[in-house]
């Protein structure tokens, strides 16, 4: 029988908020505040398809949500291997949540690999639904299941719903004129159906998308929706499934406003396209495919009516030049990748500083070193970012935090590279990157203003009185140098790699010229202007002021915002600030340092923003790292901070 379930929550501990009563000879709903679901099967079993449609479905029903899809490393793995399991969670609330949650309430296991590599993080009293057919003696075997778990009482203590559901989607389908393998391939859509009935989501969305999605193959399309159909009839029917749920919109967390699912790389697509359209600048991507940046390029092909020309190179160093070129020539120039692309893009990165011109190097972090974990998450680029160039070669560094906050994050970027005419680097992740959260849609008019002024004619005077251009004559607020349009008559310059003349932008190997040049360079980086950091601090200026900061940047935004929930909940004072700036830092960050007795920096790396602020700052930061491929827990960062705060 399905029982209540119970597991940690950003606030509150209890999912069961209430129940409705139910007309005689109806199943019982049950209402919950949020609820954890995550899908898991082989590689092949379309789970991150099922949890797409699921999460926008419940995006459309006015949920608040988070999710966390979680891809097999390889290609295509053994099929029914450990390495070949492919997951996606989702967090779905009434109320304003932060993380895809740290254990689901329901887990979804399409065969025994799927159940093997999941049900540690299952709390006890959870629901988990298995697809019987697949627990083979070889599929369990290939996993390491001497016995069934299904028979052998190992499952005891969870609510276990035995499903055939490969039988039942193929008994579904065979009015079609399909092979049984076909048929098999539908029994994710069979799954979808049922959940959708558990938790009363709409369905007409994905009845859509499948009959669109399948266009040039109607059969295909029928037969999946015959099976999504034959799954809430088979939840509406069956004695197994005696309660559905009940999730109420999070009417009270969004300010009024037209809102969307989005997921990181999303969002960064259309902050890029927006920026380029605030600043009537055409935008240019010169990119090479790789994970888990090429959404980016993929997106960004789509939307040449906006002015978008993406060129997909041959290698990262060509991607990079093609997009350093273009920002020579007037555009807004970007290039994308990933922690190994940055390195191979270092050497022109750092042309880019030295011919000071706006370009956007954006970085999704994954795994490392070298290839790595390609499509897990880490935020170990940092110092790369920082200083991974030859020479002095400082950049702009910027954050996001959500997926959502990417959009603003780009637009941020284009900002800094175009005022101060510099390659800016932006720092997201792989976690940000495929995880998505409702994202109100900005009106124009909230966008800032990002137009350039090119240079137009000359800008010096020399001393006989002649009027030249000077390319490095700078501007004396930003110290952005003048940006000219090649072939505009008269503003002829040189450009290249080697040291420049201050102003007149010659060749110079002048000692005291190349020190003064080094010297600008890093004052116009350290110069410019970014807000003060915010600090959440309810306590402050009170008898019981907190005395611990957690200090973050990135991606654990949402894992540390619900662990400072959690210690607050109990009646602990603790303050919190995140980082959008890395480089440079907001001016007041020595300030809010030093307001602190212990400064805790939770970092999915082993310590490099710590690193830079004890050096910066002589802090004594102490750091909190995890390098797994995963996001935080809410609950492992909690017990962390307490044991901080009390030590």
């Amino acid at each position: 029988m399905t029982s209540k379930v119970s597991s940690p929550t950003e606030q509150a501990d209890e999912a069961v908020v209430g129940e409705q009563r139910k007309p005689p000879g109806a199943k019982d709903v049950r209402r919950l505040d949020r609820v954890i679901i995550r899908f898991a099967g082989d590689s092949g079993d379309g789970m991150q398809l099922t949890g797409d449609r699921f999460t926008s479905e419940t995006a459309s029903f006015g949920n608040d949500l988070s999710t966390l899809p979680n891809f097999p490393a390889e290609i295509r793995a053994p099929a029914g291997t450990l390495p070949g399991v492919s997951s996606f969670q989702l967090h779905f609330a009434d109320h304003d949540i932060l993380t895809p949650g740290d254990a689901p309430n329901v887990l979804v296991a399409m065969n025994p690999a799927a159940l093997k590599a999941n049900i540690a993080d299952v709390p006890r009293g959870a629901e988990i639904i298995v697809n019987t057919d697949e627990f083979t003696k070889r599929a369990m075997q290939k996993v390491g299941y001497a016995t069934s778990p299904l028979e052998d009482g190992s499952l005891d203590g969870y609510n276990v719903h035995p499903v055939p559901l490969t039988t039942m989607t193929v008994e579904a389908l065979k009015e079609f004129e399909l092979t049984r393998k076909e048929a098999e391939r539908s029994k994710n859509m069979f799954a979808l159906g049922l959940l959708s009935w558990m938790y009363h989501r709409p369905t007409e969305g994905t009845e859509k998308f499948l009959r669109t999605k399948f266009a040039k193959r109607p059969d295909i399309a029928a037969a999946n929706l015959a099976a999504f159909r034959a799954g809430w009839n088979f939840g509406e029917t069956t004695e197994d499934f005696a309660v559905s749920y009940e999730v109420a919109p999070a009417s009270k967390t969004f300010p009024t406003g037209t809102y969307r699912n989005i997921s990181g790389n999303l969002a960064l697509s259309y902050g890029l396209v927006a920026a380029s359209r605030q600043a009537d600048l055409p935008l240019y991507l010169g990119s090479y495919p790789i994970t888990p940046a090429s959404d980016i390029l993929h997106e960004l092909s789509k939307h040449k009516n906006f002015g978008v020309r993406t060129f997909q190179a041959e290698d990262e160093i060509a991607g990079i030049g093609a997009a350093l070129g273009a920002a020579f020539g007037g555009s807004l120039a970007v290039t994308t990748t990933s922690g190994p692309g940055v390195a191979l893009k270092s050497e022109t990165i750092g042309l880019a500083v030295s011919l000071e011109l706006p370009l956007l190097v954006i970085d999704i972090q994954r795994g490392g070193p070298s290839t790595g974990l390609p499509t897990k998450t880490e935020q170990a680029d940092l110092l790369q970012a920082m200083y991974g160039r030859n020479g002095e070669a400082p950049v702009p560094i910027v954050a996001p935090r959500t997926p959502a906050d990417c959009f603003d994050a780009a637009i941020e970027a284009a900002r800094i590279a175009l005022t101060y005419r510099t390659p800016v680097l932006l720092l997201s992740d792989g976690y940000l990157a495929n995880g998505s959260e409702p994202w109100r849609v900005p009106e124009t008019d909230e966008l800032p203003d990002l137009r350039v002024q090119f240079a137009q004619g000359p800008n010096h005077t020399l001393d006989d009185g002649t009027e030249v251009f000077w390319p490095y004559k700078r501007d004396p607020g930003t110290l952005a140098r003048p940006w000219a349009v090649p072939g505009t008559p008269g503003l002829e310059h040189r450009i290249g790699g080697i040291e420049k003349q201050d102003g007149s932008g010659n060749i110079s190997y002048d000692p005291a010229n190349h020190d003064f040049m080094v010297r600008t360079r890093q004052a116009k980086i350290d110069g410019i202007d970014v807000p003060d950091l915010e600090v959440d601090d309810p306590t402050a200026g009170t008898a019981t002021a907190a005395n611990t900061l957690v200090l973050g940047w990135g991606s654990t935004y949402g894992p540390i915002t619900a662990a400072v929930r959690r210690l607050r909940t109990a009646g602990e004072h603790i303050a919190q600030a995140h980082l959008r700036h890395l480089n440079p830092f907001p001016r007041n960050l020595g300030a809010v340092l030093g307001r602190y007795d212990k400064v805790v920096i939770p970092e999915m790396n082993l310590g490099q923003l710590a690193t830079l602020v004890r050096a910066r700052y002589l802090v004594d930061a102490h750091s909190y790292n995890q390098v797994n491929g995963m996001p935080f827990k809410a609950e492992q960062l909690a017990t962390a901070l307490k044991e901080a705060i009390d030590g």
